[in-house]
């Protein structure tokens, strides 16, 4: 046999020993099928490469997306809490196809009793009802829903320009604007829509409310006006209805926006401010100047200073705010007299221009959020910028309110409120912290990398989760996370009705939180510090966070780059984790030794020789870490990759020489892997029976 053959034949007799002659020990096989049923195999749910999305799991050399702008011009009525609107909507096709509608988003129609499948489809109401589920469950019936008042068609033909009535129809939360003549590959489209809607006070999608507070009403302003659907090369034109899990998937464009409020009233939103002369005050604009030139936070307006004359420029006339924004995705805003406001300034580097941070909040919430909000919204941008990518934006602003926890481009809206005496607790301190890192961290998920959340929570709620527990580590290394870990998952992978990640978004009708935010996020720890390791995890998570900025990924994009980044064939770990409901139990079934010398050249290895076989009992591979306790107290940390299932994913019998005899076996010693089944983990050596 030539020296150069003995390697292989070694390994061919290896798998004779390690494989039964009888069949192929697959997991979880289906003997009535003649097919290939390894964990290992690929995923045949992952569309094919294309020219749009390439194999690596980037854009291809044809990817393109629409482009859609916005000019809005909008009132708050506080009288009658009414938002009236007019916008006018530049859609650029830069598909290849030709279209003859476009289809819009009207998300406040969830509160539409005529049109809402939210309202429709509601099962009964349980006996009991606490107050925070009758907000979502069972708000109050009133008028809601956007009124559409004027829907046109604008061209311009000769430096003419006509405005035509547009034929349209509106489906529950959608409305098809029909075009008078089919808009071609390359070309623009431009309608008018005019609306109002009544800002409610409870609302089906958890969103856009309003609060009265001490100092007067607050109103946080989301999904508020009608926003072009998304046309891709995957959906066609994506029309699910919004039924309040799946929130959104929208275009990227420019937007220039006017807001006309009562002249008490101080004003937040996406963008940067066009008009700061105008509407705020020669202190405010100074207090501002000197917060950029600091990370920590400066008043622009004192608690004691809330809802006082001198907070608003001289008069007493409505003003209108101007903002304007590039490449973002959406559009949202606050408005009241009741805030306190803090700012400050956030640097990547010494001599780069701040990125402003911005923490509005009522009197209700201090004195917590005054010591927390701005401080929270400094630590995401440290984390996801070396995690994903540097903030692009020039702002992120964090507004306490009624609604408890939603995103939107650099501006987000979070819960966490102090006892009226002004008491907190130290999980009330960490839940502000939590939600603020979520909240603004949802700017790089979903709002640049702008996957598909009508249909995939865990692009989004996953993603951010992930990344939100280490800028939780960073910010105390003794934080108790509540996601990411993995024992922190074991319950939820024991439900017997949980569904496969990918699954619909409205379609996971058990423990939403778990499933869309909590086991993604435990997987890809998992999948980085016990798995690729930290270094390959992060290139490639980084690779897939850079390439798909102010662009559409779907879920084969993301396994794709992964693999593409990390040098692993991951097929596997998605499988399992992703598109199942499949659990881990690895079991320490037998512990058998004999001496050393039995085996060749063992004598000179150690003088015991010890078999450990391990049981798959669940449905998932995963690597295999034991800790192996020896007779004198020693523990040696075993780590095996996940290919000790390659040749049989029900059985692994792990050998290993030593000088003592092995008195106790531990699998997955961390807790590492969501083993769900604690009490079969450990083997220890039977006591010597009694002579």
């Amino acid at each position: 046999m030539s020296r150069f053959l003995r390697p292989l034949a070694v390994v061919g007799l290896l798998a004779l020993v390690a494989v039964p002659a009888s069949a192929q020990q697959w997991l979880n096989a289906d003997t009535t099928k003649r097919t290939n049923q390894s964990s290992f195999r690929a995923i045949d749910e992952l569309p094919d490469p294309n020219d749009y999305r390439n194999a690596s799991g980037g854009p291809g050399p044809r990817y393109w997306q629409q482009q859609v702008d916005y000019r809005i011009q909008a009132s708050l009525d506080t009288t009658t809490h009414t938002i009236t609107g007019s916008e006018r909507v530049t859609y650029h096709n830069n598909s290849p196809d030709q279209l003859s509608y476009l289809w819009f988003q009207l998300d406040q129609n969830i509160d539409d009793p005529a049109v809402s499948r939210a309202i429709q489809s509601a099962p009964a109401l349980p006996k009991n009802l606490s107050p925070q589920a009758r907000r979502f469950l069972a708000p109050e019936s009133f008028d809601g829903g956007h009124k559409i008042t004027r829907v046109q068609v604008v061209t311009t033909r000769a430096g003419r320009v006509t405005k035509t009535d547009a034929r349209y129809v509106i489906n529950g939360t959608v409305l098809k604007v029909l075009l008078p003549a089919p808009l071609a590959s390359k070309g623009v489209a431009v309608v008018e829509i005019d609306w109002h809607f009544i800002m409610p006070e409870q609302s089906r999608n958890g969103r856009g409310v309003r609060e009265k507070l001490k100092d007067g009403w607050a109103y946080e302003a989301a999904q508020w006006f009608p926003r072009a659907s998304v046309y891709d090369d995957v959906n066609g034109w994506q029309t699910d209805q919004f039924m309040g899990q799946g929130e959104f998937y929208l275009n990227f464009g420019t937007y220039d926006v006017e807001l006309t409020v009562p002249h008490d009233h101080i004003v937040a939103a996406t963008g940067v401010l066009q008009n700061p002369l105008e509407v705020l005050t020669t202190t405010q604009r100074q207090r501002l100047a000197q917060a950029m030139k600091a990370e920590t936070p400066t008043f622009i307006i004192t608690k004691d200073e809330i809802a006082t004359p001198g907070t608003r420029p001289a008069g007493s006339r409505a003003l209108t705010w101007k903002f304007h924004a590039d490449s973002v995705r959406d559009f949202a805003w606050v408005s009241s007299r009741a805030y306190a406001w803090d700012a400050a300034g956030f640097r990547y580097t010494p001599t780069s221009r701040p990125i402003e941070m911005h923490s509005l909040y009522p009197r209700e919430g201090m004195p917590l959020w005054d010591s927390l909000s701005t401080k929270a919204i400094a630590q995401t941008m440290r984390t996801y910028g070396r995690m994903a990518f540097p903030y692009p934006y020039p702002k992120a602003v964090n507004v306490h309110g009624a609604v408890g926890g939603m995103e939107y481009p650099m501006i987000a809206f979070c819960g966490a409120r102090p006892a009226p005496d002004g008491s907190y607790t130290p999980q009330l301190a960490r839940g502000l912290i939590s939600v603020t890192i979520h909240e603004v961290g949802h700017n790089w998920f979903p709002m640049i990398v702008a996957s598909d959340e009508r249909k995939w929570t865990w692009m989004d709620e996953g993603l951010n989760s992930f990344v939100q527990y280490y800028a939780e580590k960073e910010w105390d290394p003794q934080y108790p996370s509540r996601r990411g870990p993995a024992k922190a998952i074991v319950d939820y992978m024991k439900e017997p009705r949980q569904v496969p990640l990918m699954t619909e978004s409205d379609q996971i009708q058990t423990q939403f939180g778990n499933n869309g935010y909590s086991k993604p996020a435990a997987g890809l720890v998992m999948l980085r510090e016990h798995i690729l390791g930290p270094e390959l995890f992060d290139q490639a998570f980084g690779e897939y966070s850079r390439r798909w900025m102010f662009k559409h990924p779907m879920p084969g994009d993301f396994f794709r780059t992964l693999d593409d980044g990390s040098g692993e064939l991951l097929n596997w770990f998605w499988r399992g984790w992703f598109y199942t409901t499949y659990p881990n139990d690895q079991a320490v079934t037998t512990v058998e030794s004999q001496p050393g010398s039995d085996l060749p050249g063992g004598a000179q290895r150690g003088k015991v020789y010890t078999r450990i076989t391990v049981e798959n009992k669940g449905g998932l591979v995963m690597p295999l870490q034991l800790d192996v306790t020896l007779a004198d107290g020693t523990t040696r940390r075993v780590k095996l990759p996940v290919d000790v299932w390659r040749r049989n994913e029900q059985s692994f019998t792990y050998g290993l020489f030593s000088d003592q005899d092995v008195v106790k076996v531990v699998v997955d010693p961390d807790e590492v892997f969501a083993d769900i089944n604690r009490d079969n983990n450990t083997w220890v050596k039977p006591a010597p029976a009694a002579s």
